[in-house]
């Protein structure tokens, strides 16, 4: 039996549609207007906030939804808020906890801010110019923070250590949270609903075409959530045999041209 064809490509952003320098090659982008002429959409999910993801909007002539935040906050192509999902504060402040305590440090995402304790901790200042913004100091995490609350980011470079804690913060938490690797040094947490395979059942609904018309693209282990819910999963080269075990089809690395 023949697969129905496909409609829309999902893709992750780092280590899939820019390369490691954070750089969308022409090609890149030549293969996504290809697509776009044999009428099949593209749409991007990252665990970056939306704000993050400004400079891809006109290069790529994005015209679907962008779900950042791992798909805890989607927005227009003109950022304007669709829809935002914020982690229950007392899942939140039992994360943040957890994490601290095991010796990572933490960041906040809120619907309009970045927020860190350290600005020179591991990590800030790349993530920055990733980004292309600077992210908020606070000294300490308040209760308001917790209230407005979309992600949670534990970093450290024992990538064993934050492998553990993804462990952890599941058992610990349940059904209060979505808890996934978006990077080897990053583990990041959602509200259980905010996840790259609910942006795939979101995406089906709110564009009116089935998930098994939709391809997903990606690379790290929080890319797996949506190669289960799409018609078809490929992982990137670059991606890890854990991820590429999960997916269909295996491309080229994102530094291939």
């Amino acid at each position: 039996m023949t697969s129905p064809p496909i409609r829309l490509l999902l893709a992750d952003v780092d280590g899939t549609l820019v390369t490691d320098d954070k750089v969308l090659t022409a090609a890149a982008a030549g293969v996504v207007r290809d697509l776009r002429q044999a009428g099949i959409a593209l749409a991007i999910t990252s665990s970056r906030p939306p704000r993050g993801l400004r400079m891809l909007i006109e290069p790529l002539v994005l015209q679907t939804p962008l779900a950042g935040l791992n798909g805890g906050l989607y927005v227009k192509p003109d950022l304007s808020v669709i829809e935002c999902h914020t982690l229950d504060p007392a899942a939140a402040k039992q994360a943040i906890a957890l994490l601290m305590g095991e010796g990572l440090d933490v960041w906040i995402y809120t619907q309009t801010d970045w927020l860190v304790r350290d600005a020179t901790a591991p990590h800030v200042a790349r993530e920055a110019w990733i980004l292309q913004f600077e992210p908020s100091v606070v000294p300490a995490f308040t209760e308001a923070h917790l209230a407005n609350a979309v992600k949670i980011v534990g970093v450290s470079d024992d990538l064993d250590l934050v492998a553990a804690c993804e462990r952890r913060v599941r058992s610990v938490l349940g059904d209060a949270g979505s808890a996934a690797r978006s990077n080897p040094y990053f583990l990041d947490l959602t509200h259980p609903q905010a996840n790259k395979g609910a942006v795939v059942l979101t995406l089906s609904r709110t564009l009116g075409i089935p998930p098994a018309r939709i391809a997903t693209i990606g690379d790290m282990p929080n890319d797996v959530m949506m190669f289960r819910e799409s018609g078809l999963a490929i992982a990137m080269g670059n991606a890890s045999d854990e991820v590429k075990a999960q997916a269909r089809h295996v491309t080229a690395s994102n530094e291939a041209g």
